[in-house]
């Protein structure tokens, strides 16, 4: 077989295809990830955000490659999250600009255009480093440039550019020395190769394949967006109940009741409280999970949520909210924005939880996204914030590092504020950041004083392995706690306290004066203050401080000043 063109309609074939490949690989990207914590991955971000594309070409009818081009770029650059989405996003945009105005594309085209994603994601990030998704996709880049020499065909092409970018990614470790202690290939660029696979196999006239071997076959309009988001719910119930302890249950028993739990699910957290066990796991047979905890005592405060019933709402609630866009633009937004007093400041926050949320606007923010750990907000999440806020200038606290970029994007595509992207990779970075704001000061100063102030601050979190793995020269094993410091983990341990006791040590120094605690929903006030009390007696010339932070995944949140 030989191809020397790609018209437009073969060329939505490539991107769809590209998109049900990753989305089908995405659980095993998220598995690279060198952290093992419960996190929004890379697989997920970058599915996320391919799929913000495909929602855009799926709105079109018969397109050309121009129009194709646009709703590639500009889908992928509002649905971007994380740090992988985003320099996704990027590849797409530099790759799609060079596209833009020819009919057919043939190799030397797809050459440039390669040539030009990789010059537009590498000026995305202000600190390019090597050994990630930008390394991958600079050798496919550099494979081409030597293709393009010596064939027309795209098929040899594309098998070779593949086969090339698989042996890069090989050598990542080689390149990023916490990927080769992990043990780990970058999870990025095996998310671009598993687009590059999905729309060579389009290119082939091959099917389309879904996670678990089911087959889905691409239609003539492309997949559907609404279907393939849906099926990213691998577990349908959130299931949540209070086991009352009647049994023994130990360490040993609790380890079995967590493997059974997931054998049936994911999202599992299972937290004991002397004669209480608090447990929490997304599955598809709550009765199941429901009757396995009968055997250790008697339940109550069962709550069971049906998350594709919740998800088929949303899908409902913005497809309206896209056609209202469409017929008036952003006006709506503007107007409601424009209704509040003109501000010469305003701030927004990624927050998750609550208490974190209260916190943030008891700070000042004015309008807080919900997200950061968890599930990273997009690039439009961003935008419609900003959409929301009528200042002169907007400070954005990301309070994540993999929320940076996202931010950085929103800024750019804003052109009627003036947007500064304050850099807090966590929670207590961007407290202490709005804390350090001074009104009089111009956002340059405020932004100098804002980003100096944070970084005296050391920050920490506790929460629990997903899968085994080395890091630092640490084993952990699933189900460890593990104490997170700004660089690496601080500590592991079997339990909650112990853990976070010990990761607090390793934080406190000789100017060490002020503990910040901020408790999450699976931690209560009383074993906050438990905490606390036994830090007090170990750390006699420290202040203590308690706050109830209703975030998820993470028991603790913590800082040292």
């Amino acid at each position: 077989m030989v191809v020397k063109t790609i018209d437009a309609n073969t060329l939505k074939k490539m991107f769809l295809a590209g998109a049900a490949s990753i989305e089908a690989k995405k659980e095993f990207i998220n598995e690279l990830n060198v952290f093992p914590v419960p996190d929004g991955d890379t697989g997920t971000n970058m599915t996320l955000t391919i799929m913000s594309a495909v929602k855009e070409i799926n709105s079109l009818h018969n397109p050309s490659i121009e129009e194709l081009a646009k709703a590639i770029s500009g889908g992928s650059l509002r649905g971007a999250r994380g740090n992988s989405g985003v320099i996704l996003s990027q590849l797409f945009r530099g790759f799609t600009k060079e596209i833009k105005d020819y009919k057919e594309l043939n190799i030397t085209i797809i050459t440039n255009a390669f040539q030009k994603a990789v010059e537009t994601a590498y000026k995305a990030v202000m600190k390019p480093k090597e050994g990630t998704i930008l390394t991958v996709a600079r050798g496919a880049a550099e494979k081409a440039s030597q293709l393009v020499l010596e064939t027309d065909d795209l098929v040899y092409f594309g098998r070779e550019i593949i086969a090339h970018m698989e042996v890069v990614l090989e050598h990542t470790p080689e390149l990023l020395p916490v990927l080769k202690e992990a043990g780990v290939v970058d999870s990025g660029g095996q998310g671009l190769i598993e687009i590059f696979k999905g729309a060579y196999d389009a290119l082939l006239g091959k099917e389309v394949r879904l996670a678990d071997e089911a087959v889905t076959k691409s239609s003539s309009t492309g997949i559907n967006i609404e279907r393939v988001a849906l099926e990213t719910i691998k577990f349908g119930y959130c299931t949540e109940f209070i086991i009352m302890l009647e049994k023994a249950y130990e360490r040993k028993t609790e380890q079995e009741f967590k493997g059974y739990l997931e054998s049936i699910g994911d999202s599992i957290v299972v937290v004991s409280d002397e004669d209480i066990v608090k447990v929490h796991v997304h599955t598809n047979d709550p009765g199941l999970a429901i009757q396995k905890a009968l055997t250790y005592g008697s339940l109550s405060s069962i709550k069971i949520d049906n998350m594709r019933e919740e998800h088929n709402e949303k899908v409902i609630k913005d497809s309206e909210r896209i056609a209202k866009d469409k017929e008036s633009g952003k006006e709506k937004e503007q107007k409601k924005a424009q209704d509040k007093p003109r501000k010469k400041a305003g701030f927004i926050a990624v927050s998750m939880g609550s208490g974190l949320g209260e916190i943030f606007t008891g700070l000042g923010v004015d309008y807080i996204i919900e997200g950061g750990q968890t599930m990273n907000p997009s690039t439009e999440d961003m935008l419609e914030a900003i959409s929301e806020v009528n200042a002169d200038t907007i400070y954005i606290l990301p309070n994540n590092s993999n929320i940076i970029l996202a931010a950085e994007q929103a800024k750019q595509l804003t052109e009627d504020k003036n947007i500064v992207v304050i850099p807090s990779k966590t929670v207590p970075q961007g407290i202490t950041a709005i804390i350090n704001y001074v009104y009089d000061k111009s956002p340059e100063d405020n932004a100098a004083r804002m980003i100096q102030e944070m970084q005296r601050v050391k920050t920490g979190q506790v929460t629990y392995a997903i899968r085994d793995t080395s890091i630092d020269g640490k084993e952990i094993k699933q189900g460890n706690i593990m104490g997170l410091g700004d660089k690496t983990i601080n500590a592991v341990g079997d339990d909650i306290k112990s853990t976070t006791i010990e990761l607090v040590k390793s934080l406190v120094d000789d100017e060490s004066e002020l503990i910040s605690l901020y408790y999450g929903e699976d931690v209560s006030e009383e074993e906050a203050g438990e905490l606390a009390d036994e830090l007090s007696a170990i750390l006699p010339d420290m202040d203590i401080e308690v706050h109830y932070g209703g975030q998820p995944i993470y028991y603790y949140l913590l800082s040292v000043e």
